[in-house]
């Protein structure tokens, strides 16, 4: 709470404590680890086949439980400090290419409320590359029509401002004009993406959607709302943005964090080698 995270990063960090509580119940009678006893659990992790990244996260979670006893005096020395991190390679992420991009905003319904509200957030969440929770938490005060801008709250309760381009604005409007009053049927709601019974669009329910409208598309393949965020920063680095920029409207606090999209950068420094060298 002091950090201000995410309902799901603390969910995230709540499940991996529960699971280190189990393991010293098991071994030590709930006695708290001491450096022995978690590295032991560091490696029934590994034996468990669990990734890399996701020891990294249980790793986060130890290292600030033990932090946070160590601030408040509860303990004297913090068993984390030598806690080896386990390697974790980039891996380039996956997003679509143009026609298919395309042929998903295509793909929903619009003579129904639901196709017309999926159309609006898939052209949103191309134009924006925003987070799928930040998608669903948007109010519809959020959205400015008039400057093209949305008010977005991310990770740590940052809020961030995201021009977002004509056709999505456009297909916003038609959701908010005709269909999301169908939705509603009367009922008050502050939220832009609505259910059919007048609640807030929910993470699963737009998971299950973005599957049904892929497979229409022909897309069947680790379709996500993610894969979307992916293809907007892919898209946005191919036609000429520079890293920084793309950091501000994604909300990473690290530009560390966003180089892993340069691997579109050195493509594209390939290519103006071969066009622009003499000697090419």
């Amino acid at each position: 709470m002091e950090k201000g995270l995410a309902k799901n990063s603390l969910d995230a960090y709540s499940r991996d404590l529960a699971g280190l509580r189990a393991f010293a119940e098991a071994g030590s009678g709930g006695s708290l680890p001491d450096e022995e006893q978690l590295n032991r659990y560091i490696n029934s992790l590994y034996q468990n086949n669990l990734s890399s990244r996701s020891i990294a996260r249980h790793l986060s979670a130890i290292r600030n439980l033990y932090h946070f006893l160590c601030a408040e005096g509860e303990i004297a020395k913090d068993p984390t400090e030598h806690l080896a991190s386990p390697k974790q390679w980039a891996t380039i992420p996956k997003f679509l290419n143009r026609e298919q991009i395309e042929a998903l905003i295509a793909a929903p319904d619009l003579s129904v409320p639901t196709g017309s509200r999926d159309r609006a957030m898939l052209e949103l969440l191309y134009a924006t590359g925003i987070r799928v929770t930040e998608l669903i938490q948007l109010q519809l005060s959020a959205v400015d029509f008039g400057l093209g801008l949305v008010r977005v709250t991310g990770k740590g309760n940052k809020q961030r401002i995201v021009p977002v381009h004509r056709a999505s604005l456009q297909s916003i409007e038609s959701y908010c004009r005709d269909a999301r009053p169908q939705l509603l049927k009367g009922r008050p709601s502050g939220a832009l993406f609505v259910t059919a019974r007048g609640g807030p669009m929910t993470r699963q329910a737009f998971w299950a959607a973005i599957k049904m409208h892929g497979r229409k598309a022909g897309i069947f393949h680790d379709l996500s709302p993610h894969v979307l965020r992916h293809t907007f920063a892919t898209h946005l680095l191919e036609g000429g943005a520079d890293l920084r920029s793309l950091q501000t409207m994604l909300g990473h606090a690290d530009l560390s964090t966003t180089e892993i999209y340069t691997h579109v950068v050195r493509s594209r420094l390939r290519d103006t080698l071969d066009r622009h060298h003499p000697r090419a």
